[in-house]
């Protein structure tokens, strides 16, 4: 719970300086930072802030097979699929909420077009294949195969970006 209250204290007092947008830019091409910018500052904060912690990360494992640029960027899109307008804040602490509190029930209750709470279960619970399906759209596909997972179950098959992934989003 304490990881939660971090989250949201860097949800409503976390901005990207120019110095971070401009390592945005130097990793995402000019389609994918569109689609960056769509997202709410706060999810474009979190995003930042996983990017550096999977960088550490890859840096750490010091393994050759694993793509480092594949995994910022996957990292800074990871969340793409929830935009700005789709959920706030309070959105996102409700949604988070119901998933720890009562998971099948929101699942269930989730739904794209019936109000503001189920919205946000909605966007929360599909926003990975949202974000998928947009950077699809733009030629992104092995980002997209990557981010469409982030918040499936591991599996012995997952490749090293998406399993690095996963930790920099759990601890950011």
């Amino acid at each position: 719970m304490l990881q939660r209250i971090r989250q949201f204290y860097y949800a409503i007092t976390g901005r990207l300086s120019s110095e971070d947008r401009e390592k945005i830019t130097q990793y995402l091409p000019a389609e994918a930072v569109s689609l960056f910018d769509a997202m709410h500052p706060a999810d474009q904060y979190h995003a930042f802030r996983v990017a550096r912690s999977a960088a550490v990360l890859c840096d750490i494992a010091a393994d050759p097979s694993i793509d480092r640029d594949l995994l910022i960027r996957c990292a800074l899109l990871h969340d793409i699929g929830r935009q700005k307008g789709d959920m706030d804040i309070w959105g996102k602490v409700f949604a988070v909420l119901m998933m720890w509190w009562r998971p099948q029930f929101a699942r269930r209750w989730a739904a794209a077009q019936h109000g503001r709470f189920r919205h946000a279960l909605f966007i929360y619970l599909a926003h990975p294949s949202i974000g998928a399906e947009k950077l699809t759209a733009i030629g992104m596909k092995r980002e997209a195969e990557i981010i469409s997972l982030h918040h499936t179950p591991p599996s012995p098959v997952d490749c090293r970006e998406l399993c690095l992934l996963r930790y920099a989003d759990e601890k950011n």
